[in-house]
C-alpha cells in the first residue's frame, strides 16, 4: 500500500543522519492519517532495510500505542530486538511518547512492566526515555517515586541499562540533592554493579561539594 512512498523516503533519508527530521515526518504522518492508516505505514516501513526509516516506524508505533495494543507489543516485542542502538534510541523515545499520551501516572503499571522484561533494551527504554524523569508531569510532583523505580535496577546485569539509571539519578540530584544522597547512602558499595551506578549517580553531587 505504501511501498512507493516509503521507496521515495529511502532516496531522500538514508544518505542522512538526521533524527529530528525523521521524527516531524512521523508526526506530521500521525496527524493527517488514521489509526488504521499510521499502523500499516509503520508495519510497511519496519520492513525497510535502512534503520532511518524504521526509525519512523517506531515512532509512529509511539504515537498510536495509547489507542494501539498491536502498536504496543510491537515495541515492547520486535522493535527491542533490533540490534542498531540508533533504533534503541528511538524506542525509547516512543516509550515516552507513549506515556505521555495517557499520563505519567497512569503510566506505572507499563513502566513496571517493562522495567521487568528479560530484554534489557526494555528495560533501557524506560530508564532513558523518560529522561530527565522530575521533569515530566506526576514525577515532578513525586519525584521518590521516579529515585525508587531507577534505583529498582542499580545492580541491573545490563551496564548498558546501568549507566543509564545512574545518569537518570544524576540529573535528578540536580534539583533534589537530597533525596538522592539519602538514597545513594543505603547502597552497598562492595557490589560492583551497583557501585558503577553510584558513581555515575553520585557525579554532579561531587562537584556540588
Amino acid at each position: 500500500m505504501y511501498r512507493s512512498k516509503i521507496q521515495e523516503l529511502e532516496m531522500s533519508l538514508v544518505q542522512i543522519e538526521n533524527l529530528p527530521l525523521i521524527r516531524k515526518y512521523a508526526q506530521e504522518f500521525y496527524k493527517t492519517h488514521s489509526l488504521e492508516d499510521c499502523w500499516q505505514f509503520a508495519c510497511e516501513s519496519w520492513e525497510s532495510t535502512y534503520f532511518q526509516i524504521q526509525e519512523i516506524s517506531v515512532f509512529l508505533c509511539g504515537y498510536i500505542a495509547h489507542q494501539s495494543a498491536a502498536a504496543t507489543l510491537f515495541l515492547k516485542d520486535t522493535v527491542s530486538q533490533h540490534p542498531d542502538w540508533r533504533v534503541q534510541e528511538v524506542l525509547a523515545m516512543a516509550f515516552d511518547a507513549y506515556c505521555k499520551s495517557i499520563g505519567y501516572e497512569n503510566s506505572l503499571q507499563i513502566i513496571n512492566e517493562w522495567i521487568s522484561s528479560d530484554n534489557h533494551n526494555n528495560r533501557r527504554a524506560v530508564t532513558e526515555g523518560l529522561r530527565v524523569w522530575t521533569s515530566r508531569p506526576f514525577f515532578s510532583e513525586n519525584p521518590q517515586i521516579a529515585i525508587s523505580i531507577l534505583s529498582s535496577l542499580k545492580e541491573d546485569n545490563s551496564l548498558y541499562v546501568r549507566k543509564s539509571v545512574g545518569n537518570a539519578l544524576r540529573d535528578i540530584s540536580k534539583k533534589h540533592r537530597e533525596l538522592i544522597e539519602q538514597e545513594l547512602f543505603s547502597w552497598d558499595l562492595s557490589n560492583k554493579k551497583i557501585q558503577q551506578v553510584y558513581k555515575l549517580a553520585h557525579k554532579y553531587l561531587d562537584k556540588q561539594g
